[in-house]
């Protein structure tokens, strides 16, 4: 396996509230100081969420990897969240609100939170609360309400949309008090309902964006120490993983379930390739009391406790790698002919290696969620 694929220098290009300024580095990287000069020093977040693809062809021209890319994408939305955040506090403030009544972490889920978003994400947010006395509750959770509608709506103006499911912090199902979530943990992993496995999944799949993050670090402790206690649950997290068929027929030839499908030849990726991986990969982490939450990290962390060996664990990665390669070209290929980028790709467009890796590719991923949902 390879060495830490979090542990990089890329990752330092928005790991600041600042934006970067471009004008001193060197030669080497021009292509990426010619895509930050086209917005100037100090560009309005809008802008530079509708840049996203340059910034994506520009590191494809410094030959980054797309696995990589699609870090520092998820890197710049986590710019665009402190940003949102930051600067409704400053608002709420203004208008006589005055500071947090208590601490508070806002959190990013699902792909966000693994830092594996490529171009065209919606929000997925909540946020934890530090424990108060319930006589303030009226006060004190109007107040975080405000905060929640107040950045969620900064992020839709600058072109992350509002979630259709309402996973967000706006509202009172994501937004709780930090023994409350506990609380809705012991709930959701007690019974084997799949409308509460299907939340679970969102929920568990989350990293810090703002705040206390240590709040965050003591639900990760208390959703790993409820696991052992929840079979059902458990259970029912392994059928709906195996209903969910990857993009091959019963020979093996690449094939979409022609759900939503844009034409005979289109394959959803994401619903029926990165979905499988990154679903099977949870399941065993949280099987195994594994805190981390990249699939990559999750990868690694289950060769090392053995429940992968390495060459398996080696695939997987090249699976998730060629997988976000394709969807990103895609992606790309679509806004330059102004399309919205989706979750789709053309087999049709595929040369015969492509195609070939991508058979291989999806039959890693289906041997492991098989292994997955056998290990319940």
């Amino acid at each position: 396996m390879p060495d830490n694929p979090n542990a990089s220098a890329w990752r330092e290009l928005f790991a600041t509230d600042t934006w970067p300024d471009s004008r001193a580095w060197p030669g080497v990287l021009l292509p990426l100081q010619q895509a930050f000069a086209a917005l100037g020093t100090d560009p309005a977040p809008a802008q530079t969420k509708a840049w996203q693809p340059r910034l994506a062809r520009a590191l494809l021209q410094l030959d980054l990897p797309p696995w990589r890319i699609s870090q520092l994408l998820s890197d710049h939305n986590d710019w665009l969240y402190r940003r949102a955040i930051g600067d409704a506090l400053a608002e709420m403030a203004q208008q006589g609100w005055g500071a947090p009544p208590c601490g508070f972490c806002v959190l990013c889920l699902g792909s966000g939170a693994r830092h594996e978003s490529l171009l065209g994400p919606d929000q997925d947010n909540a946020m934890i609360i530090e424990d108060y006395p319930d006589a303030r509750h009226t006060a004190i959770d109007t107040w975080f309400q405000s905060l929640g509608e107040r950045f969620t709506a900064r992020l839709h103006e600058y072109g992350i949309p509002l979630c259709n499911g309402n996973v967000m912090a706006r509202w009172p199902s994501w937004r709780k008090r930090s023994h409350e979530w506990q609380q809705q943990l012991q709930l959701w992993t007690g019974r084997r309902v799949v409308k509460l496995v299907q939340l679970s999944n969102i929920l568990l799949d989350f990293a810090p964006v703002y705040g206390d993050a240590a709040l965050a670090s003591g639900l990760r402790s208390q959703a790993l120490a409820l696991m052992p206690r929840a079979g059902l649950f458990l259970h029912e997290m392994a059928t709906l993983l195996d209903e969910t068929p990857v993009a091959l027929d019963r020979f093996d030839r690449l094939h979409g379930d022609g759900r939503d499908a844009p034409h005979a030849r289109a394959l959803n990726l994401k619903a029926q390739g990165l979905l499988v991986l990154q679903g099977a990969a949870r399941l065993l982490v949280l099987l195994h009391g594994i805190a981390a939450v990249d699939t990559r990290s999750r990868l690694r962390a289950l060769a090392e406790a053995g429940v992968l060996d390495l060459a398996q664990a080696q695939r997987l990665v090249e699976a998730l790698n060629q997988l976000q390669a394709l969807l990103l070209r895609a992606q790309l290929e679509a806004v330059a002919a102004g399309r919205a980028p989706d979750a789709w790709i053309d087999q049709g467009r595929l040369n015969e290696a492509d195609c070939s890796r991508l058979r291989q590719s999806l039959q890693a991923i289906r041997d492991f969620q098989r292994q997955a949902v056998a290990a319940i």
